[in-house]
């Protein structure tokens, strides 16, 4: 018996519910930063504090990935074609790549800006911090909805982008409650000096939030294997699915928010070849429903050769 590939695709109706799922948080993602940014110029103009100044330039750059990744997500969904065999997948990787880079050089801005204001002679003075403060509120108030709707997605569709847009606004809720704090000590005590460490504190989160989607985005491009524990899953259900004698070089690769996965399995070689497609179609849907982000590949060889 020659080996034999089974690979047909998922089910349509599921990939279809996770691209719709995928698409509504890259949707409210391009509102709600849209509305912030509207929000923190306004804001930024009646106080001048340079903390609003950091959320502000986190939810410009938030917009503009927001807009990329929602085009990533459309792209990526998009079949296998003749020059793109296991589809299209990676453009989330590339988008997640550029959202760390822009976010890591706006970081650098804020933190030399928040520097040379601390080190200025005078410190600086803050204006109209009530109406700063009622901005923040409705950011943050804004912010922990769409990050409560972003993490559902994340977890039912696996897509590394909406879970990156996800960090970038997580990480977003430091800043805005910081310069919350500074807007308060401002208006209070008249400590200005307070909204430019909470500038320095926030490009800090920013850095650490950027150096972790570009090693996700990374390793993903670089066709770094897939979490141990899928793997080990992967295996489980292999070893233990009846007429699967053994199985060998099980291999799997990240792209985007999909896992390849590729497996051998050893079959009787005298048994019929429906019996042998048969096992092996079953133990491909059995990996794909533990595992929906999987694309496997199942090869059959005779066992004991």
């Amino acid at each position: 018996m020659k080996p034999s590939i089974d690979r047909r695709p998922g089910p349509p109706q599921a990939n279809q519910t996770r691209l719709q799922l995928a698409l509504s948080a890259g949707l409210a993602s391009v509102l709600v930063s849209g509305t912030l940014v509207a929000l923190k110029l306004w804001a930024l103009a009646e106080t001048g504090a340079l903390s609003i100044a950091a959320s502000l330039t986190d939810s410009a750059m938030d917009l503009m990935m927001s807009i990329g990744a929602a085009v990533a997500i459309l792209y990526a969904a998009r079949p296998a074609d003749e020059d793109h065999a296991f589809g299209h997948t990676s453009a989330e990787d590339l988008t997640a790549l550029a959202q760390a880079t822009f976010i890591l050089a706006s970081a650098v801005v804020i933190g030399w800006a928040a520097i040379l204001r601390l080190l200025a002679p005078t410190a600086p003075v803050l204006a109209a911090e009530g109406r700063g403060m009622v901005v923040m509120v409705i950011s943050i108030v804004l912010t922990l909805g769409l990050v409560w709707w972003q993490g559902r997605v994340a977890r039912v569709t696996g897509s590394k982008v909406v879970a990156a847009d996800r960090l970038h606004y997580l990480g977003d809720l430091l800043p805005s409650l910081g310069a919350l704090v500074a807007l308060w000590a401002s208006s209070r005590f008249g400590i200005g000096s307070i909204d430019a460490v909470v500038a320095l504190g926030a490009a800090g989160v920013m850095v650490l939030g950027a150096i972790r989607i570009g090693k996700s985005a990374w390793d993903a491009l670089m066709d770094r294997a897939a979490d141990p524990a899928l793997q080990d899953g992967i295996a489980a259900i292999a070893r233990d699915w009846p007429g699967v004698r053994g199985f060998h070089d099980l291999k799997t690769r990240t792209a985007g928010s999909r896992v390849f996965v590729n497996l051998h399995i050893e079959l009787d070689g005298d048994q019929p070849l429906r019996e042998a497609h048969d096992i092996g179609a079953g133990l491909r849907r059995a990996i794909i429903a533990a595992y929906p982000q999987t694309d496997v590949i199942i090869h059959k060889d005779v066992f004991g050769r």
